[in-house]
């Protein structure tokens, strides 16, 4: 049985994070209360996903010192330390899309695989321009107004609507269409942490020398493009749009993948 170990702990955090939310809806807990584009943590800490927020000050209106504090807090976390990793240890669609990768291998839809050519990886970055574009001239955040992310949530603290069909669309792209279709394409919070997070330190790093080119890892990664050094040389994933999920990890049988601190040489054994 291959090691879950990153799979787990990242299904714990989304999880637990969504139970949180509930909690705090129907108990009143203050553990963490509002929703992923504003939150308050232990009552004082303010939280806001910056993407949401220059949504919002595209819009013209005026956001609260807490609020640009909260927005201010998560940048330097994720450009610091955690790079991409909202996309895959705290985005509860990311659940979604995992399970319908997951089946398209089980199902062998990859082995034919025909990767749209229309839709390349760089469109959630014009989808990220667009949606601030958008908010300007209609003034209300777009994203945000439509956003999976936000859909899930509310219908888990307080029931799905028709805002389920969202989800399923989702479920569905990832599944018969295209291969990481949402996050690897679409997704414009995930090309807001691919620049925020493009220096972070924490960093998988690869051990050529360790390495049999089995190519599990570039099986299971959903941006296997970062993973170009396989079989090639000993350096550091340092690309931003890993989502440090950990799953070429959990997959490498000879322990040539593992997280580490970023070295800015970029040699693993310096």
């Amino acid at each position: 049985m291959k090691n879950l170990k990153y799979l787990l702990l990242r299904r714990v955090t989304q999880i637990g994070l969504l139970v949180l939310y509930f909690g705090a809806n129907a108990y009143g807990w203050t553990i963490l209360k509002g929703t992923f584009g504003s939150s308050l943590l232990f009552g004082v800490i303010p939280l806001a996903d910056p993407y949401t927020t220059l949504q919002v000050l595209a819009t013209g209106f005026v956001l609260g010192a807490d609020v640009l504090l909260g927005a201010l807090i998560i940048t330097l976390f994720y450009m610091i330390v955690g790079g991409r990793a909202f996309c895959s240890w705290v985005c509860p669609i990311n659940m979604v899309t995992d399970l319908a990768n997951w089946l398209r291998r089980k199902l062998n839809l990859d082995k034919e695989e025909v990767n749209y050519r229309f839709l390349k990886r760089r469109a959630r970055y014009w989808i990220m321009v667009l949606g601030l574009i958008v908010s300007a001239i209609v003034g209300i955040a777009a994203f945000e107004a439509l956003s999976p992310i936000t859909i899930m949530q509310r219908g888990i603290i307080f029931g799905f609507g028709a805002g389920i069909s969202v989800v399923i669309a989702i479920f569905l792209f990832d599944l018969f269409g295209v291969k990481n279709g949402w996050c690897g394409h679409l997704c414009p919070l995930g090309a807001t942490y691919s620049l925020i997070g493009k220096a972070s330190l924490v960093r998988v790093k690869h051990d050529h020398g360790a390495c049999t080119a089995c190519m599990k890892c570039k099986v299971v990664c959903p941006e296997n493009q970062v993973l170009h050094m396989i079989n090639k040389e000993s350096i550091s994933v340092t690309d931003g749009e890993c989502t440090n999920c950990g799953r070429c990890i959990d997959v490498c049988d000879d322990d040539a993948l593992g997280f580490g601190i970023r070295s800015f040489t970029n040699k693993v054994n310096d």
